[in-house]
């Protein structure tokens, strides 16, 4: 069955790419949510799309999507679709390939199946809870580094604290950039901010089946499905490392944090 499921939405993700890539070319609409948080008429119609296809796989289930506004009656749901139709539009709205449509379906506040499809990239992962996790098919598994120097990081620069660790190529979506740790091209992807479920939840799924450990900002255990659908933080580590990763962000995580919006 749960080989059947997530066939099933791997199909569904692959038809909303495939929808995407279609209009990528396109003169299409596009705006900002809020400061730096932009959107286009493309994310609305793969929003639009994925719900229509999910409800009719699994109808009990709920909803979380970036793109639709949230409802608290997900909240009484024991499943629940969590979805960012397009994560990484800014790099679709520049023609770069590092955006990918992102599925999982949470199951008691557990994502079970995880499924990130990156047309531009030619890549599909997929991941079902104890069944380890897959780009193209073939196995993925994280880095078995033990040394915190050198960890390759996917970002754009680094402050002069980090600079014992090696930049690598950043997609734009940060799901593909967990996805990264899951493939053993990165062995350290980090945040301090607040950040959303939809923005982690298949990617991160995606990254414990392949081994890597994955926490927030201070390295607690992940939690979806909360009411605010939000976590501060994220840390997406080669095993071996994570403890020295959370040491490094400690202070600057408590200066940080503050209550989500």
């Amino acid at each position: 069955m749960a080989d059947t499921l997530v066939d099933a939405v791997a199909a569904i993700a692959a038809e909303a790419g495939r929808l995407a890539m279609a209009r990528w070319s396109d003169d299409f609409s596009r705006w900002e949510k809020s400061p730096g948080n932009p959107v286009s008429d493309i994310d609305l119609e793969v929003d639009a799309l994925l719900r229509a296809r999910l409800f009719a796989l699994d109808p009990e289930a709920g909803w979380l999507s970036e793109e639709t506004a949230d409802n608290a009656d997900r909240l009484a749901c024991r499943r629940l679709w969590v979805v960012d139709p397009i994560d990484g539009t800014r790099d679709y709205l520049r023609g770069r390939p590092g955006w990918a449509v992102s599925i999982a379906l949470v199951d008691q506040g557990l994502p079970v199946i995880g499924v990130l499809d990156a047309p531009a990239r030619g890549e599909v992962w997929r991941a079902t809870i104890g069944q380890g996790a897959t780009r193209n098919g073939a196995a993925v598994r994280a880095s078995a580094r033990t040394e915190f120097a050198g960890a390759r990081v996917p970002n754009d620069a680094l402050p002069s604290k980090d600079s014992d660790l090696v930049l690598v190529d950043k997609p734009n979506s940060i799901a593909l950039r967990i996805a990264m740790v899951a493939a053993d091209e990165a062995d350290l992807v980090a945040t301090l901010r607040w950040g959303f479920e939809w923005d982690i939840a298949a990617a991160a799924l995606i990254a414990m089946e392949a081994g890597a450990s994955v926490t927030d900002a201070f390295g607690a255990p992940l939690a979806f499905n909360t009411p605010s659908a939000q976590a501060f933080g994220l840390l997406a580590t080669a095993p071996a490392i994570h403890g020295a990763a959370v040491a490094r962000l400690a202070d600057r995580a408590k200066i940080l944090v503050q209550t989500p919006a």
